[in-house]
């Protein structure tokens, strides 16, 4: 994939030649160290020997919501800053460059020390794809349905104090949390996010629609996997649900992997958010695996299938987590005609990395970061070859890990 390759003045070098994932021009782009230098339209006829035509060019995916993959939980302590640069650097080969690390629902003391691991990680790889640390939980909905998976025992209302620790925890890194409006406390508290630069994001609720606009008027700015983790029924209008889909403020983020949300859900999503769009993975530690049998410390023992399909094992009709990764939900929307493929993977890479602010919402643009993926399209399916942070190649990722029962 690599036409050319030097050093220059201690920096690397290189040319790639592929596919423009939008326009689906031939493009050449030139690296410099861990910047696109430039990015060059060419002709079909030019240069045949360099046009390696089936390669296409992407910005590097943007995973907000990550539990785990790989056998690795974020949420199962002791956590091991090794253990978290493990599943980056796995993640990275994936195509994902960047991503949030996320903690659920847990106690004081479990979601200090989790995140106190994850900021260690960080600062040992300082140009990591460790974009900052998603906190989904405590400050959820305490009722059957919207609390999804979450301990009840661990919720409780939102607390600056509590909050502002967890982020000394961090050191700082704490990017997302999500919180449900319902709580009295919640739109003060969505306001510190704000003057904190912390997004304070909607998920895990059964506000009211009133609720839902002060948390808005607050300065919410994200729905987290809107259309889960909510009531099996609600009043046809108003509800929650159309409330978030109808402010313009909101990112929606969307889990599309086939089980979680219909198609046609997720077209709405995509229909009424637009650039602000987002798929996550919601990744749980099972995302990777071979297909088989397991247990988890959340859910006890569960069934992954070889569709991804993870399901209780005692209630096949009741999920357990996702476990398809982001590059994966692309290639979903892509085969059941939702959306294009540049749609799509913005839906996954620039939509997310304008939400966090990273340069990487840039693009394939001279002056972005050199965070890259090259894949092969197979029909709706898309075939990764390799990956690129800050300038460095990666291999593509490896085969599924394989089951380890208990």
């Amino acid at each position: 994939m690599t036409a050319a390759q030097e050093e220059r003045g201690g920096h690397r070098r290189s040319v790639i030649v592929g596919r423009h994932y939008g326009s689906g021009r031939r493009i050449e782009i030139t690296l410099d160290g861990g910047t696109i230098a430039a990015v060059t339209e060419l002709s079909d006829e030019a240069e045949p020997e360099k046009a390696d035509g089936d390669l296409w060019l992407a910005p590097g995916l943007v995973d907000l919501q990550v539990n785990g993959g790989m056998g690795i939980d974020f949420n199962t302590l002791p956590l091991h800053p090794g253990r978290v640069s493990e599943l980056s650097r796995r993640l990275l080969a994936g195509g994902v460059t960047s991503f949030c690390p996320t903690l659920i629902t847990n106690s004081f003391e479990a979601i200090a020390e989790a995140a106190a691991a994850i900021a260690a990680a960080a600062r040992l790889d300082p140009a990591g794809a460790i974009a900052g640390i998603h906190l989904e939980g405590p400050f959820l909905s305490p009722e059957d349905g919207p609390r999804g998976a979450h301990p009840a025992e661990h919720i409780r209302p939102p607390d600056w104090d509590e909050f502002r620790r967890w982020q000394d925890a961090a050191e700082g890194r704490i990017a997302i949390v999500t919180i449900s409006p319902e709580w009295p406390e919640a739109p003060g508290f969505i306001a510190r996010c704000g003057e904190a630069g912390v997004i304070a994001s909607i998920g895990h609720t059964a506000a009211s629609p009133e609720q839902i606009r002060e948390a808005v008027a607050a300065g919410a700015r994200m729905s987290t996997h809107l259309g889960n983790g909510a009531h099996l029924s609600l009043p046809r209008h108003p509800n929650y649900l159309l409330e978030q889909l109808a402010a313009d403020e909101l990112y929606g983020c969307m889990i599309a992997d086939g089980f979680h949300l219909p198609p046609a859900l997720l077209k709405i999503i995509l229909r009424m958010k637009k650039e602000r769009a987002i798929l996550v993975s919601d990744a749980v530690s099972l995302s990777g695996m071979t297909p088989g049998r397991y247990k988890l410390h959340i859910g006890g023992e569960v069934v992954l299938t070889e569709e991804g399909r993870l399901h209780l094992a005692g209630n096949p009709g009741l999920l357990a987590g996702s476990a398809m990764q982001l590059a994966d939900q692309v290639s979903y929307l892509l085969e059941t005609g939702l959306a294009g493929l540049e749609e799509a993977w913005n839906c996954a890479s620039l939509h997310p990395a304008a939400l966090l602010n990273l340069p990487q919402a840039a693009g394939l643009a001279a002056g972005a970061p050199a965070d890259l993926v090259g894949f092969r399209r197979e029909g709706a399916r898309l075939k990764l070859e390799g990956s690129w942070k800050n300038g460095i190649e990666l291999p593509p990722h490896a085969e599924r890990q394989e089951r380890q029962d208990g």
